[in-house]
């Protein structure tokens, strides 16, 4: 049998999304997914045209086999699952939904990755962006598929993607203008297995870059200091700790950048209305990502100074009886709950626990630094962090039986000049849909006081 048709993986928004990219430039398909609940009626009332759409559900038929010439996967399928292993053994080769977005780009592409800090940049990167250009599309991880607006591109557009490093797996010529790797910390080692492993799926996504492209690097990651002399891109550094000869740093409360050892103060902390050490490196990597692409610095600056934070990271809510609560729900990892607890100035009750990644949480507890002046803690983590927090000599926890139960132990204690941060330093899954669905709960429950 020839190979004519292309077996898509999920029937979520990205499999869908490819789907239909397909299928309006001609391609026959397949849409599969393995969850044979699922109902073909709902998945076909999902996509733009069916005429050229065989839907399977649970096990793929032997004989589909034969007719496939590509697979596309959504980011949700391990590449290294018994399935995907079989399909590469066919000889079928096998991308991902990025990479199938990209081969339909007219435009020029920037990448942003990192374990945290990549929607608040990626969203700062897009406000800049399209405040100086006409035809903007910010995509990726960001909850807007790639595929889902890259049929619109042109010669002067800009694709402003959120990069994961399940995205990264499937790669093969994806080649940004300017990519930026943030930070890179231990996350979904539930995925990767090994850190080794996560750091070299990140450090992917400038592989095709050459010495005429751009990598933004944060100069205070070990790891990205060390690879920028093995990149093939020209690195830019910006660091939050020290004043780079070349690059873009924070200090003395504002944002500088130097070349050549000559600095010049760009913008100061309280002139955004973001907060926290970890925006301002967010807003340097932003700076940087549009100084190399073009945009001039006066309109840039004006971009940054207009933005508003990314929901449910180190989002204020409201403030209610002299109590200020803020919603960090994307604080899904130790590193992101670090940054989230680091950002408070005044006594903290704090909601944690929720899914296991298999992360540890020693960190998180030391970053705490007398500031939190109570842990509530739920979910599947809740007695594996407890277990951490008495190791480090903190023991002002207690355990809530829900989502609710931990608010209302909050708001019950809390006292004027406090604040509450649901920052939990783990995924949502288990208990919510996704961290999106937790943070909008409990902003639900402040604004409810």
């Amino acid at each position: 049998m020839d190979r004519n048709r292309i077996l898509v993986v999920g029937t979520g928004l990205s499999g869908i999304s490819a789907c239909d990219l397909l299928t309006s430039n001609g391609e026959s398909c397949v849409l599969f997914d393995s969850n044979d609940k699922l109902e073909k009626q709902a998945v076909e009332a999902k996509l733009r045209d069916t005429k050229d759409v065989e839907i399977c559900f649970g096990e793929l038929p032997d004989e589909i086999y034969g007719s496939i010439s590509l697979a596309v996967l959504s980011p949700g399928v391990p590449v290294d699952s018994a399935f995907v292993v079989d399909l590469k053994e066919r000889g079928i080769p096998v991308i991902g939904e990025v990479e199938l977005a990209y081969r339909y780009d007219k435009g020029s592409v920037i990448a942003i990755t990192g374990t945290n800090g990549k929607t608040t940049t990626t969203a700062l990167t897009g406000k800049i962006m399209s405040d100086y250009h006409d035809r903007v599309f910010v995509v990726g991880n960001i909850g807007n598929p790639y595929t889902r607006e890259v049929s619109a591109s042109d010669a002067g557009s800009v694709s402003v993607a959120e990069i994961s490093s399940f995205q990264l797996e499937t790669i093969v010529d994806f080649k940004p203008h300017v990519s930026a790797i943030l930070n890179i910390t231990p996350d979904h080692l539930n995925r990767h297995h090994t850190l080794e492993k996560y750091i070299e799926v990140k450090e992917a996504v400038c592989i095709n870059q050459t010495k005429e492209d751009y990598v933004i690097l944060n100069h205070e990651d070990e790891e990205l200091r060390d690879f920028a002399g093995r990149t093939t891109a020209t690195p830019v550094f910006f660091s939050s700790a020290v004043r780079l000869r070349d690059g873009f740093y924070f200090a003395d409360g504002a944002i500088y950048i130097s070349e050549k050892g000559v600095s010049k103060k760009l913008i100061e902390a309280d002139e955004m209305n973001i907060i926290g050490l970890h925006n301002m490196e967010n807003a340097m990597a932003a700076i940087a990502i549009a100084h190399v692409s073009g945009v001039p610095m006066d309109s840039i600056l004006k971009s940054v100074r207009e933005f508003k934070a990314v929901e449910h990271r180190i989002e204020f809510v409201a403030e209610k009886n002299g109590v200020r609560y803020y919603n960090d729900s994307k604080g899904t990892n130790v590193d992101a709950a670090i940054k989230g607890i680091k950002a408070m100035n005044r006594p903290t009750y704090l909601i944690g626990g929720g899914y296991d990644k298999g992360s540890e949480y020693d960190e998180w507890i030391e970053a705490f630094d007398g500031k939190v002046k109570k842990l509530v803690l739920i979910g599947a983590t809740r007695n594996k962090i407890a277990e951490c927090a008495r190791k480090h000599g903190f023991n002002d926890y207690e355990f809530a039986e829900s989502f609710k139960d931990a608010f209302d132990i909050c708001a019950a204690n809390a006292k004027e000049g406090d604040c509450v941060l649901l920052s939990p330093a783990c995924a949502s899954w288990g208990m919510f849909d996704n961290y999106e669905q937790r943070g909008n709960i409990f902003k639900e429950y402040v604004n409810d006081l």
